[in-house]
C-alpha cells in the first residue's frame, strides 16, 4: 500500500502545487471548446456526464454544467478538487483515482477526459478507457485528449515542474481507443501553445468517439 501511494504521489503533487495556473495556462484552448461544444451538441437535456481529471471545474464541468447537465468531477488533487467545487457550485467533485473508483456499468451518457492520462503508464491508460466505455451507456459519447508524443516513463517539466509522462504516437492512441471498445467519429490535431512562461507548446489529439449501441 505505501508504494503504491508513492507511486500516485507526484501526480497529486504536481497539480496541488499548479491550482490556478494550470487552468490559467491552458483554458483558453479554442479547440478544447470546440471539443465540448461537440458534446453539447450530442448530448440530451440533463444527461449525467464524468469528468476524469477535472482539475479547477473550468472549462470542461463549467461548460457542462451550466448547459444544464449533471456533472461528476474526479481529480487526484485535493487542492484542484477544492478550487472546482468553489468554482463550480452546479457540478459535483470528488477526490479519487479514477482507476480505482467504482462505476456502474452504463451510468453516464458521456465521459471525458482530457489531458488527464499522462502520468498512468501505457496499460494503464488503456485499462482507464476501458472502464469509461462500460461507464457509458450503450450508445454514449466518450471524448478523449492527449498529448501525442511517443515516450513512456520519461522525465520532463510541466510548467516548471518535475514530471514521468507516458503517452502514445497519435495513431497509436486511436488504435488503443478502439482496442477499448470505442468508434472514433471525429479527431482534431493542433499546437497549443500554453499562456505560461515555464511551459512549450505542444500538440493536442482529441478524440470524439461514441460507445457502440448494443
Amino acid at each position: 500500500m505505501v508504494a503504491e501511494e508513492e507511486r500516485r504521489a507526484p501526480a497529486a503533487e504536481v497539480f496541488d502545487a499548479l491550482g490556478l495556473d494550470y487552468e490559467k495556462a491552458f483554458a483558453s484552448s479554442a479547440t478544447h471548446r470546440a471539443s465540448l461544444r461537440w458534446l453539447l451538441e450530442r448530448l440530451a437535456p440533463g444527461s449525467r456526464v464524468l469528468d476524469v481529471g477535472s482539475g479547477t471545474g473550468r472549462p470542461t464541468a463549467e461548460t457542462l454544467a451550466g448547459a444544464g447537465h449533471r456533472v461528476l468531477g474526479v481529480d487526484v488533487s485535493p487542492v484542484m478538487v477544492e478550487l472546482a467545487a468553489r468554482q463550480v457550485p452546479d457540478a459535483e467533485f470528488r477526490r479519487a483515482d479514477i482507476r480505482e473508483l467504482p462505476l456502474e456499468d452504463g451510468a453516464f451518457d458521456a465521459a471525458c477526459a482530457y489531458f488527464s492520462l499522462l502520468q498512468m503508464d501505457r496499460s494503464e491508460q488503456e485499462a482507464v478507457v476501458r472502464r469509461l466505455v462500460r461507464a457509458v451507456r450503450p450508445g454514449g459519447l466518450v471524448v478523449l485528449a492527449t498529448v501525442p508524443f511517443d515516450v513512456e516513463g520519461a522525465q520532463g517539466l510541466f510548467m516548471g515542474r518535475p514530471v514521468r509522462v507516458t503517452s502514445f504516437a497519435a495513431e497509436d492512441f486511436e488504435d488503443m481507443a478502439v482496442r477499448a471498445g470505442l468508434t472514433v467519429l471525429a479527431e482534431e490535431r493542433v499546437e497549443f501553445e500554453p499562456a505560461h512562461p515555464d511551459a512549450a507548446p505542444e500538440p493536442h489529439l482529441f478524440l470524439h468517439c461514441r460507445r457502440p449501441a448494443e
